[in-house]
């Protein structure tokens, strides 16, 4: 896992267990080696991550009498857990995954941050526990099995993926995001030491001074951007052309001593490009700003890279220009950035919550032919979809699917489209998985509480609980980043700020068809208005053209002979799929996601099951 941490390595072994560590080393640049011990050497860490309010607890701590040795944050979880023992999570403002060695307990103390920025993975083999942040690590193992799990495959077609614990990898288990788990001689066992939570619907304040609120929004967001300048190293940020990443580059640029370094990524197709506005935002905060085009035979080019990455398959493309943006970070010298990430979740902005805003209002008169016509107002991007009927788009965007009391309600319209990809299943596929519903087990997964939130409330936490720690910050994010030795920050992500925003009455994040209301009135005044002003367009990259504009990777890769041999998909169904996307111009979702789906499934085997120990190696 050098790429991770490319400064430095180290290891520390005891009776019963071992600590290993490769670092990036941003705070305590000259005494934060790891696994760091106490000075009595009691208990020992291996921590990847930050700890944001370090100063401060730090200061408390010293006033209690601790000593420090060192600078470093690392520190801080070893004094902190020698009073708390493991509620010192709570009081950890970071994004982490650690584990601590407890000697007087003879106990390991495996810790994950509350959204799930950094991953934590374990698996047990021949009665030993192996834990680390990515499952290329346990190839290492004498006798270690790497094997597709075909639940977990279907998650990924069906929710984008796995549910946690499970992974890609059949016996190998994620810690969820908010857990801990214990190991010691009575064995092992884990718990939530924070939940997201909303409050019941129809309760909170009976009126809401909203310029209050945004003051303290605005207010949060300094202290959250403030934290996460700090480091040892220069830190830069990440400018995508829309509200949320021109919030925390504008907050971070008031705030540092020199001139900020930006970073921006560009498409040569009109479709995905938002270069104008990425430099509309740069020029107005004076910033030394990086930018580089990413084109479809640079996304071919990087995708078998992508996947040893992530580690598990995907459904879409995006992961590889941000690979090719982050590459571009560290050539410029640069290991810390901000990013915007997170704000769409905590602030209701993704067009999701909007479509399940019409649904619900034409469920209530199925009949209507005027209410459909709604869903224009919500992609003018998509300049195609201007012009459709009503029964058109009352089918399209699944007026009539489930009713509004569904607990994935919002969601199901996602859940059909991406879900059409296993058509591309084989039968034997179909067998194993013997009608398993991956969209019913995440619904099994929800909490008790779930059913007494608003609608739109429920949406967010499908959202933050599953699609944001499963892919956003993962193979979009961690992944990417760390695969060029970057960190990445997210102000949107401090949990104070989550808590905050999770209290706020539903019309404060969505006003009528108006995402993400509250931030824009906090943060509006301090942007360009080009960019303060402008709807919401997500990120999106081309897909089965891009992978396309490689014929040689596509023809090896999804040779007859091979898929027939993996038995995971149907030779001729895909052969049918792929010549489909060739001809068309423009492929539906579900062509895109199937090809792009059954493209990485097969990298994924021939990366980690087929001569998987040489090429984690060579790697």
């Amino acid at each position: 896992m050098s790429h991770r941490g490319p400064d430095g390595s180290g290891i520390c072994t005891g009776a019963g267990h071992g600590l290993a560590h490769v670092r990036l080393a941003i705070v305590g640049l000259s005494d934060g080696a790891q696994p760091m011990q106490t000075a009595d050497g009691r208990l020992t860490v291996a921590f990847n991550g930050e700890i944001f309010n370090y100063v401060e607890l730090r200061d408390e701590l010293k006033a209690r009498g601790a000593v420090f040795r060192t600078h470093s944050d690392t520190e801080v979880i070893l004094h902190l857990y020698r009073e708390m023992g493991e509620d010192c999570l709570t009081r950890l403002n970071g994004d982490f995954a650690f584990a601590l060695w407890d000697a007087d307990r003879q106990r390991m103390l495996l810790a994950r941050d509350r959204m799930g920025v950094r991953p934590l993975f374990y698996t047990e083999h021949r009665g030993v526990l192996y834990f680390a942040s990515e499952v290329k690590a346990f190839l290492a193992i004498p006798g270690f099995d790497a094997a597709l799990d075909p639940t977990a495959l279907d998650q990924i077609f069906t929710l984008w993926a796995p549910i946690p614990p499970r992974t890609a990898f059949r016996n190998v288990f994620e810690l969820e995001p908010g857990s801990l788990m214990i190991c010691d001689r009575q064995g092992r066992r884990s718990r939530s030491w924070w939940q997201l939570d909303f409050p019941d619907a129809g309760q909170g304040p009976p009126a809401v001074d909203e310029a209050e609120k945004a003051e303290e929004l605005l207010a949060l967001m300094e202290d959250a951007t403030r934290m996460r300048l700090r480091a040892d190293v220069q830190v830069g940020a990440c400018l995508s052309g829309g509200l949320d990443s021109a919030i925390t580059a504008s907050l971070a640029a008031e705030m540092m001593p020199g001139r900020l370094e930006t970073f921006s990524l560009g498409f040569d197709s009109a479709e995905y490009d938002e270069s104008a506005y990425q430099a509309v935002m740069a020029e107005a905060l004076g910033t030394r700003h990086h930018a580089i085009l990413c084109r479809n035979s640079d996304i071919a080019e990087s995708f078998p890279e992508v996947v040893r990455l992530t580690e598990k398959p995907v459904i879409r493309t995006a992961p590889a220009p941000m690979l090719k943006l982050y590459g571009l970070v560290r050539q410029a010298g640069i290991k810390v950035v901000l990013t915007g990430e997170g704000a769409d979740e905590v602030f209701a902005g993704y067009d999701i919550f909007k479509e399940a805003k019409v649904r619900a209002f034409c469920a209530r008169q199925p009949g209507s032919r005027t209410r459909p016509h709604l869903f224009r107002r919500l992609y003018p991007y998509l300049p195609g979809l201007q012009k459709q009927t009503a029964g058109y788009l009352s089918a399209a965007f699944g007026v009539g699917i489930g009713s509004p009391d569904d607990p994935l309600f919002s969601h199901r319209l996602r859940l059909r489209n991406t879900a059409g990809a296993k058509l591309f299943f084989s039968d034997d596929l179909r067998a194993q998985l013997g009608g398993y519903d991956a969209a019913e087990d995440m619904a099994a997964h929800l909490p008790p509480r779930f059913a007494r939130w608003h609608p739109l409330h429920r949406a967010q936490y499908l959202e933050s609980r599953f699609l944001l720690p499963g892919y956003i910050l993962s193979s979009q994010g961690d992944r990417m980043a760390m695969g060029c030795g970057v960190e990445g920050r997210f102000p949107f992500l401090d949990h104070r700020l989550v808590e905050w925003a999770a209290a706020l009455p539903p019309g404060l994040k969505l006003r009528g068809l108006e995402e993400k209301h509250i931030l824009r009135k906090a943060m509006a005044p301090r942007l360009p208005a080009a960019v303060a002003t402008r709807v919401k367009q997500p990120y999106r990259a081309p897909d089965s053209k891009a992978l396309l504009a490689a014929p040689e990777l596509v023809r090896a890769t999804l040779d007859p002979g091979a898929l027939a041999r993996d038995g995971l998909f149907n030779p001729t169904a895909v052969g049918k799929l792929v010549a489909k996307c060739a001809a068309n111009a423009s492929p539906g979702f579900r062509d895109d996601t199937a090809v792009v789906g059954v493209l990485s499934t097969q990298l994924w085997l021939d990366t980690f099951t087929r001569n998987d120990r040489t090429a984690a190696r060579a790697a």
